[in-house]
């Protein structure tokens, strides 16, 4: 861990913006920690980045809702998730999560005196962990998916093992994870679903009534047009094919969000496109008609944007994995991605529902565009139904919890 904390220090010396970010806010924190919050026992809530957070998301603002005396402070580990949510205005505290040495750990809980803590998903720190068991402060683990290859199930995780003892409950995805854990001794342990189901539901109900004025360029861009494809979260590999693909087809328009928007990665996108696109920051009527690709150049929009189109692309399949296939689905509209997709739960499942394809190449790419877009409205009511029978993990952890 230490020699994990050196080498952000080295990245940030070197001008890493990230790492640089990272080291700036874990001294802002532990001044925060110095100082005191002004306030103790609140519930904390702790989420690695944006997807977590957004996990998350649905049990706070019930818990704003219906209990609004509750403190809630709300940590993070990555910039991204922390630079996005610093005004997040539905909790008391937005902070970085000290750099998790036993030190550190140890000044974090006795300045903030959590009433409980909760952790999203993947967040398995042992010097919080162990001091929260210590204290006996309960503990909860939420939207947790486990799977045979993680280390806490080889000879070499052992110690990674005890350290899921540390909490009182953890509320998982799915049932093949609660059978994981019973077979290797832990038992506080309960099938919940993955709450970012309900978080795309919110996201739908209230999008669908809002007159967001943000959203008015790309009204304009699709009108008319009955073929349009939402590429969310793309990587230059996924944008290749795409290209490809929207370089052949003048009936067919395409919405881009990249994951990255800086201008390097914008000029690449320029060239692949032959020109041929519009950037949303500068999108008037008269660009607009020459164009049949609007990148969006912008941060926060893309879960609004999905509802203009009627086939989605999720990027992200040519590398570590795809991104959030759940935020399109819930549109009901089919959805495709590449070959990376197999430790996403939901990915699996749309698949099995007939609601989405992954694809390995051009051809396949081709072909599965063409169906989708065929077949968009009888391929994205299985979308639809499978984002519905998914929904309810908040409700049964919030209920038990609080």
């Amino acid at each position: 861990m230490l020699f994990y904390y050196w080498i952000i220090w080295i990245a940030a010396l070197f001008g890493h913006r990230k790492a640089q970010l990272l080291i700036k806010g874990q001294q802002q924190a532990m001044e925060q920690v110095k100082r005191g919050l002004g306030f103790s026992s609140p519930v904390w809530i702790h989420a690695a980045s944006v997807g977590e957070f957004e996990q998350a998301r649905p049990l706070i603002e019930r818990l704003r809702r219906e209990q609004p005396n509750r403190r809630i402070v709300v940590t993070f580990f990555s910039p991204s998730g922390y630079e996005m949510r610093k005004n997040y205005d539905k909790v008391d505290a937005v902070m970085y999560l000290p750099f998790p040495t036993p030190r550190r750990a140890i000044k974090f809980i006795e300045a903030l005196k959590p009433e409980m803590a909760i952790f999203v998903k993947y967040e398995f720190w042992p010097a919080y962990l162990k001091e929260l068991k210590k204290r006996g402060i309960p503990t909860y683990s939420i939207s947790a998916i486990f799977r045979p290859t993680q280390r806490f199930f080889h000879w070499y995780g052992v110690s990674s093992l005890r350290l899921l003892h540390c909490f009182t409950h953890l509320y998982v995805q799915d049932e093949a994870s609660r059978r994981l854990l019973a077979e290797h001794g832990v038992h506080d342990c309960s099938v919940a679903g993955d709450t970012r189901f309900d978080r795309v539901g919110e996201i739908l109900e209230k999008g669908l009534k809002a007159d967001d004025p943000r959203l008015r360029p790309i009204q304009d861009f699709v009108e008319g047009c009955h073929r349009v494809i939402i590429a969310g979260s793309s990587w230059p590999e996924d944008e290749k094919l795409l290209a490809e693909y929207i370089n052949q087809q003048p009936d067919t328009k395409l919405i881009l969000v990249p994951h990255e928007i800086h201008e390097k990665h914008l000029h690449f996108i320029f060239n692949l496109f032959q020109g041929r696109f519009v950037r949303y920051s500068r999108a008037t009527k008269t660009a607009m008609i020459h164009a049949n690709v609007m990148v969006i150049d912008t941060m926060g929009l893309l879960s609004s944007i999905y509802r203009f189109g009627q086939t989605a692309y999720i990027g992200g399949g040519f590398g570590v994995g795809i991104h959030n296939t759940i935020e399109a689905a819930v549109y009901g509209m089919p959805v495709l991605f590449g070959p990376n997709y197999h430790h996403f739960r939901e990915a699996q499942g749309l698949i099995d529902a007939g609601a989405a394809r992954s694809i390995k190449n051009y051809s396949e790419l081709e072909a599965a565009l063409n169906t989708a877009l065929d077949n968009y409205q009888e391929i994205g009511q299985k979308s639809a139904e499978y984002v519905a029978s998914e929904k309810g993990a908040t409700a049964k952890i919030y209920e038990e919890i609080f």
